[in-house]
């Protein structure tokens, strides 16, 4: 890993250092406690019946047989909400148990409790569902022109986001268009949805459960049980991976409903086929683009549609929408702009939230639009994307000025500078060639190709969200020794954010040891675990009540110490003078005190687009990666092996190199699975392949070596100069490993994922 600015470490484990993570050794050794581990003495088992069709009436419901089985405690439907049947992300669209209709495959019908998993399910079987089966709506294309029926009211658009800067009838010597489509990806975390739900003798209920977003989960709960806030209360539980799909909510309510009507704990842990149907996926997309450019590769103009498929729930479609759009050009200068994004409503299984946000579907259409300009221009596709890079002070198609560094030319130099692989030699290996083990070829028939891409990807959430998270940091000698305590909601998915914050406050209070609480709604929101957004808000809530601590701490000690507060720092677990340098120990100077402080942090705010001309500043911070990838393709058979997928990026400042990495690498493998094996494959709104038997995932002898290069450009109005890391890699490696299978196969390639039939033709 390489740098452009100096680390900043003030303290051992502090910013900038790479500590051990406090649950790593759990986990590698099997220790951790997962949701789905989760255990108490007198529980009993949830299971939820779902739909068989995308979409259907239903015209009567008998669970008489299921309640007749041996150890069932209940059997629920719709019925049986006490509240309001209705919940989501954004829009509270979706029944908690279906009524009158489905709208999917794997829709909720009902829900059983028993004394055994095997007893919930096979009570589940007995339950009787009449359905009058319809035509469903699946193409999001033709359910913007109005074919089908309205499966909501109001139609199924659920947004129209518009983009319109310069001319919008500007005209280009060279001109280049196409279609492009991304399949549904799948968040595949290997943690299957689970959690308790323990009743409590107050007549409410506390929930432990896997999530991303423990506040906006309690507003959903408590609106369905018909319950105060204050007597619903959840706990993270160990969340085994999410990337956005355990944003919206799966069995929370289902395991409380069951909880509060038989008066015992209940746990639900989903397998992974109900997994699929149980969390939203990456929204499908169909993509027309034509870009114009003079006959130096200078863009002049961009025009663009983008039909998002929704599938039957709204969740977060309306974001993602606006993400599509108002990216939608790359991190191009382009003076004309005009783009439409459509999200809609089908009878697909439900789509929101994954790694990307829409920027992943726009970005591999207009990184193949590059290509094909290139090529048309008769230039090296890293020249055509130099002359048009868009750096700090660019306009944006919004309007909006890119006020922090923009390296979008050094990333691409950096990564096309990286010395390339060397081709086979020696003794043959056969897992270096496609098809691997399967001795599909020993070298005949196949080429090498190399591409290149680079993305753009807005940072924390947009479009005037107030966009914040609360932090509790209390600072006391415990044991002889100074500790300090954190508390937040924000989630921990795997991601490495109760490392972070443990490194933000030894920094800022110099001590070594830092435990972070077990997070749950008793404080308040720290926002959803997504939008790559947590260091950046929570760790500058952290980061601000620690400073608020440091404050206090400090005029307690020129007090005792009788110096001005201004000539006062702590560091090492001591009280350090500008003037006579280490006065005393932090313990001794703290001895009984404590000081607790609670902050609720915020960035800058920003604002909705126009709802005409897509303008306005919507977006706090943005993010850029760039990848080379180096393909070798059986072109006989259509089988890719990735040989390398080297990666720059900015990354402000690296608070925690190592993780750092483990980001860009996480997030450049699952855009490998998209642009080579991943997707979820439906035919007539139902799932065809709900399975990791099916539904493929990168492995180990699937992901190559990476060269990274991570540069530190410190955004000046971010906490720490920090930029989002999460999410870029995953924008530009799809396009770049289609890029070299392009450049290896001649084939236009305009769909992801790519399969051999779209390289042999067959």
């Amino acid at each position: 890993m390489t740098t452009s600015m100096q680390s900043m470490v003030t303290e051992v484990g502090g910013i900038g250092t790479s500590p051990s993570r406090p649950d790593a050794a759990m986990k590698v050794r099997g220790e951790f406690a997962y949701s789905s581990d989760l255990w108490h003495d007198d529980m009993v088992w949830g299971a939820t019946l779902r739909s068989p069709h995308p979409y259907a009436r239903i015209t009567g419901i008998d669970s008489s047989a299921a309640l007749a089985v041996p150890g069932v405690y209940a059997v629920l439907t719709h019925a049986d909400v006490p509240g309001v049947n209705r919940y989501g992300l954004e829009h509270p669209d979706q029944p908690v148990l279906a009524e009158d209709v489905v709208r999917y495959q794997g829709e909720p019908v009902a829900l059983v409790a028993a004394d055994h998993p095997e007893t919930a399910r096979r009570a589940m079987r007995r339950i009787e569902v009449g359905y009058e089966v319809l035509d469903p709506v699946t193409d999001a294309e033709a359910a913007v022109a109005g074919a089908g029926p309205d499966l909501h009211p109001g139609g199924n658009v659920v947004r129209h986001v518009p983009i319109r800067r310069g001319e919008q009838d500007a005209t280009a010597d060279v001109v280049v268009s196409g279609c492009y489509e991304v399949g549904m990806q799948d968040q595949a975390f290997l943690g299957p949805e689970s959690g308790l739900a323990v009743p409590d003798d107050d007549g409410g209920v506390d929930l432990y459960v896997a999530t991303q977003w423990l506040h906006v989960d309690q507003q959903q709960v408590v609106a369905a049980l018909g319950l105060p806030p204050e007597k619903v209360r959840l706990t993270l539980a160990g969340v085994g991976g999410a990337f956005g799909g355990r944003e919206d909510i799966s069995m929370q309510v289902h395991a409380c409903l069951l909880a509060l009507y038989t008066g015992k704990p209940v746990k639900m842990v989903y397998n992974r086929e109900e997994s699929f149907y149980g969390h939203v996926h990456r929204h499908p997309a169909r993509m027309y683009y034509e870009h114009g450019a003079d006959r130096d590769g200078r863009l002049v103009y961009v025009k663009a549609r983008i039909y998002l498929d929704g599938g039957a729930y709204a969740s977060t479609t309306a974001a993602v929408s606006a993400n599509a759009a108002t990216l939608g050009i790359g991190p191009y200068d382009v003076p004309n702009a005009s783009v439409d994004c459509w999200g809609n409503y089908t009878n697909n299984p439900p789509c929101g939230a994954m790694r990307g946000f829409g920027a992943v579907q726009a970005a591999f259409a207009y990184e193949s639009q590059m290509d094909k300009l290139a090529q048309a221009c008769g230039l090296d596709p890293v020249e055509v994307r130099l002359r048009n890079a868009m750096t700090e002070g660019t306009v944006l198609p919004t309007g909006q000025v890119v006020d922090s560094a923009a390296p979008v030319a050094e990333l691409l130099e950096r990564v096309r500078a990286m010395p390339l692989p060397t081709g086979p030699s020696g003794e043959l290996d056969l897992r270096r060639l496609p098809g691997g083990v399967s001795n599909t070829t020993h070298g005949e028939g196949v080429v090498r190709g190399v591409g290149y891409a680079v993305g753009i990807k807005n940072i924390c959430f947009s479009e005037g969200f107030d966009d914040y998270s609360t932090a509790r940091v209390r600072l006391a000698v415990v044991g002889g020794e100074p500790a300090a305590t954190v508390q937040t909601a924000a989630c921990e998915v795997g991601q490495g954010l109760v490392t972070v914050l443990q490194q933000i406050v030894r920094t800022e209070l110099g001590v070594e040891q830092v435990t972070i609480l077990p997070m749950d709604t008793s404080i308040g929101s720290a926002g959803s675990t997504s939008a790559s957004r947590q260091t950046y808000v929570t760790g500058g809530a952290v980061r601000a009540a620690s400073l608020a601590v440091r404050a206090a701490l400090v005029e307690h000690a020129a007090r005792r110490l009788g110096c001005l507060p201004a000539e006062l720092s702590v560091a090492g677990g001591k009280v350090v003078s500008t003037r006579d340098g280490v006065l005393a120990d932090l313990a001794d100077v703290l001895g009984d005190a404590v000081f607790d402080e609670t902050v609720e942090w915020r960035h800058r705010p920003t604002e909705t687009l126009d709802p005409e001309t897509g303008q306005g500043n919507a977006h706090v911070q943005y993010g850029f990666a760039a990848h080379r990838a180096v393909v070798d393709v059986d072109t006989e058979l259509g089988l890719v092996k990735v040989v390398a997928l080297d990666c720059a990026q900015d990354v402000g400042k690296a608070l925690n190199p190592q993780a750092v990495l483990g980001q860009i690498q996480g997030g450049s493998a699952q855009g490998l699975g998209l642009a080579v094996m991943e997707e979820i494959q439906t035919e007539g709104g139902v799932i065809r392949n709900p399975s990791f038997t099916d539904y493929l995932i990168p492995t180990v002898l699937d992901m190559p070596p990476m060269r990274i290069d991570v540069l530190e450009l410190a955004d000046p109005h971010a906490p720490y100069g920090v930029r989002g890391v999460g999410e870029p890699p995953t924008i530009s490696s799809t396009p770049a490993i289609v890029a070299a299978i392009r450049s290896a196969t001649g084939k236009a390639l305009q769909r992801v994922p790519v399969r051999p039939e779209h390289i042999t033709g067959t």
